[in-house]
């Protein structure tokens, strides 16, 4: 008897999930959340939201936040280190700026990147020997320093910058150096709106930018809400939505997903796989990562296989054969840890391809991937009789800009030409979203931001996850998404919250053999 039918008279059926569990964020505030717990989340976010957006007389000068006094220590101390001076910038220049209007919503200075780069650099440094990071004193990360005044938060700030060596992994080997060491010159050929005198002295002109920009937010936070309100609040987000992600992603693997046959997951952290293999998780399945795992940039496709439904394991990766089918000449924009594909049988003997992929945002990788798979299965005569399961975030769009971001019923006919439906069918439905996220006014990108009353319309609300599988193999008899970790999905909600904590949707479906 074939194993399809073996499979079939054993009325047995395949529950397979996928999710995009989503890298950390070292920014507990970046995103909306949906926080019912604490109604004082919305408050807060919704007030720095009307100061950005309609600020009247708090649109103070620079100089009245972030003080002469403060400029004239931090001039001090980047003279000590060998940089040029930028008194001429901040005398004439940034001290008289008004503190939104003319700094943090000016696009010239997101253009320059003279707040972002550095923000983006020493917000949040991983140090060797050590599994906590070590943050910046700021609002937008998982600092725990008292911010309740900006004398508290400029005495943290420079010890932070100029006097706290940190050890780095950097390139394979580790290195030891003060944080101001490992800002970046920001170069006028890359970023073409910054002027050649500001490229030459770009590290002390980053610096002084990077300090406002903190002290901007300190400033807002403790005008809107008292430091005490605020600041518990921040602490309860970091530990839930930070802290807490990896164990929350996989109590909710193991407790509520734990039954799937197979499970693919993206954006892994190497962490994340060494702790599900210490849980029941590792007993109940195999976890297979990619050979070539990226442990830097650390975002992983990942496969769990059910140890009862695939008894001898994975039995090959081959991930490294469906990299060499993309088309010749094509540039696909996949990272390394992007694609996992191996082969397993199951206990039925059916031989299966099984892939787990992490399109790039805008979903251009995503066609080529599929088609490289079906070359690879094709091409390969040992493959050509597997059975094909495929989960993937396919960052699919409902409403795509034509020729920059993938569109999601066009996505549907690729996949049907190979002979393949989804669990949501030859067609998928647009408005069948798997995400909805949309960025806060608290980050560095205020050109991103979305107001509360746009969070739907201006978000991230797009029908991003698929499992994929023959049509001539299997048929579908159930699926569902799931925001919650039970199973459930609620519509028009921005998600992670702090029982979710992935700003994808689960996406499980139960398929039977199609005999």
């Amino acid at each position: 008897m074939s194993g399809l039918k073996a499979m079939k008279s054993a009325h047995r059926s395949l529950t397979v999930a996928t999710w995009n569990i989503a890298a950390i964020n070292n920014n507990p505030f970046e995103y909306w959340i949906t926080y019912d717990e604490n109604p004082e989340y919305e408050r807060i976010m919704t007030k720095i939201e009307e100061f950005l957006e309609n600020p009247g007389p708090k649109d103070v000068e620079v100089n009245k936040v972030f003080t002469d006094d403060m400029f004239g220590r931090l001039e001090e101390r980047m003279g000590k280190v060998g940089w040029d001076s930028v008194m001429n910038y901040w005398d004439e220049d940034f001290k008289n700026r008004k503190i939104v209007s003319g700094f943090m919503k000016d696009p010239l200075l997101g253009s320059k990147r003279l707040a972002s780069m550095p923000d983006r650099i020493t917000n949040t440094i991983n140090v060797v020997g050590s599994d906590e990071p070590v943050c910046r004193p700021t609002v937008i990360n998982m600092y725990d320093g008292d911010l309740s005044t900006l004398d508290k938060w400029w005495g943290a700030w420079e010890q932070f910058i100029f006097d706290t060596p940190l050890t780095i992994s950097n390139k394979g080997a580790t290195e030891t150096n003060p944080v101001y060491k490992m800002l970046q010159p920001i170069k006028k050929a890359k970023y073409p709106d910054i002027t050649e005198a500001e490229e030459k002295v770009s590290l002390p002109l980053q610096t002084l930018c990077g300090a406002i920009f903190d002290a901007i937010l300190v400033h807002m936070m403790n005008t809107v809400s008292e430091p005490a309100v605020w600041q518990s609040l921040k602490k309860t987000m970091v530990e839930n939505l930070n802290k807490k992600k990896v164990p929350h992603t996989l109590d909710i693997l193991e407790n509520v997903y734990g039954a799937s046959d197979i499970i693919t997951l993206q954006e892994v952290s190497a962490s994340l796989i060494d702790q599900a293999r210490k849980r029941q998780l590792g007993q109940k399945f195999w976890i297979v990562a990619p050979g070539d795992l990226d442990a830097v940039r650390d975002q992983n496709s990942v496969i769990f296989l059910s140890k009862d439904t695939f008894p001898s394991g994975p039995s090959a990766e081959i991930t490294h054969l469906v990299e060499g089918s993309f088309e010749e000449g094509m540039d696909v924009p996949i990272a390394k840890g992007d694609i996992l594909a191996i082969t397993a049988t199951d206990r039925d003997n059916i031989p299966f391809v099984i892939a787990s992929f992490h399109g790039d945002t805008n979903g251009l990788a995503t066609k080529p991937v599929l088609s490289a798979i079906i070359k690879a299965m094709n091409s390969d005569s040992a493959l050509v009789t597997h059975k094909l399961i495929f989960g993937l975030d396919a960052n699919t769009y409902e409403k795509a800009k034509p020729g920059k971001q993938q569109d999601v019923l066009d996505w549907g006919k690729h996949y049907v030409s190979y002979g393949l439906t989804s669990c949501w069918g030859d067609v998928p439905s647009p408005t069948n979203y798997t995400t909805f996220n949309s960025r806060t006014y608290l980050q560095p990108q205020l050109n991103k931001a979305c107001k509360k009353s746009d969070k739907r319309s201006n978000g991230d609300v797009n029908p991003k996850d698929f499992i994929l599988f023959s049509k001539q193999d299997f048929k579908v008899t159930a699926t569902w998404k799931d925001n919650t970790g039970e199973k459930r999905y609620v519509e028009d909600m921005a998600f992670p919250t702090l029982n979710f904590p992935s700003d994808h949707g689960i996406l499980a479906a139960i398929v039977e053999p199609q005999i």
